[in-house]
Order: C-alpha cells, then structure tokens, then sequence
C-alpha cells in the first residue's frame, strides 16, 4: 500500500498513520456500541426490545472481534479512552433504556446514522488501497444501517423529544469519533 493511493483531506494524516487512525477508531467505536447495548439490556431485561437489541449487540461483538484482530495484526495503538469509553457507553445505553423502550431505539437510530456516515467516508478515503479493510467496513456498515432501520421500524422517532434526543446523542458519537481517531 503507498500512501498516494489512499484518498485524503486536508489536514488527514498520511500512510500507515491514516490506517491506524482508521483501525483505532473503528475498534473504539464498536467497543462503544457494545457497551450501549450492554447497558441496554441490563435495564430492559425480557422486555419485548430486549430480543432486538440482543441481536444487534451479537453483529456489534462480531465486529469488535474483528477490529480487534486488526489492532493486533496491524500493530495498531487502541486509543486512550477505553476507560472512558467502558463507562460512557453503559451509562448512555441505560440511560436511554430508563426513558423507555422507544428511547434506547432512539439511541440506536441516532448512533447508527452517525456510523453510517463515518463508514462511508472511511470507505471513499480507502479507494483501492486496501480492499479487505473497505470491504470489511461496507459489510459492517450494511449491518449498522440494518440496526438504524430496525430502531426507526421499532418506533424510535415516537421518543418524546425524539429530535433534541437524537441531535444531542449524535453530537456525541461525531466527539466520539474525533477524539478516538486522535487518542
């Protein structure tokens, strides 16, 4: 892989750096989705959402077994903020689950859209460069847009305060997502 054929921003960083930032991001990120949905499920035990939300988090374990493989193959530093991450992530998927079952599928509606957007962009920025990442990131991006679908499906918009709800949850994830790439 030569750095000229990755496509870049400005202000992106280069070669295996760009690669790096990549696998790290992603890695934290479906850590972080696994967390959300752990917190989900302690709140919401047998409820009706609970199936739907188990088998989301199983596709989000399967992706984090993955990136986690990447991280060690591709010698990758994961990013700093595991700790935080670990935390941040139970208490947003419980939090939302305690407002009820339409608001963790409003959390879900609202991280996925975000995930869905950060693939996409991964996924142009890897061109040709690395077909078994980009695949890899289109397949797990299909399965993120599955779950956002599946939350809207579930009743997500029907949150009370669904919009500032959602604008605020997605904010964090884009945070997320700078800070993880950088940490």
């Amino acid at each position: 892989m030569t750095e000229s054929r990755l496509r870049r921003r400005p202000g992106d960083p280069s070669g295996k750096a760009q690669l790096d930032r990549i696998v790290r991001v992603d890695h934290a990120g479906e850590y972080g989705a696994r967390r959300i949905y752990e917190g989900q499920l302690a709140v919401l035990g047998r409820s009706p959402s609970a199936r739907t939300i188990g088998q989301m988090h199983e596709q989000e374990l399967r992706h984090l077994e993955a990136f986690d493989r990447l991280v060690q193959e591709r010698r990758v530093r994961p990013t700093a903020l595991f700790p935080l991450w670990h935390v941040a992530g139970f208490v947003l998927g419980a939090a939302t689950a305690m407002m009820g079952e339409k608001a963790a599928m409003a959390c879900t509606a609202a991280v996925e859209e975000v995930i869905d957007e950060h693939y996409a962009k991964q996924a142009d920025c890897l061109g040709e460069a690395e077909p078994e990442l980009k695949e890899m990131i289109e397949e797990f991006r299909a399965e993120e847009v599955e779950h956002r679908d599946t939350a809207l499906a579930e009743g997500a918009e029907e949150t009370p305060g669904y919009g500032l709800l959602s604008a605020g949850i997605k904010a964090g994830s884009r945070a997320a997502i700078w800070l993880s790439e950088r940490i």
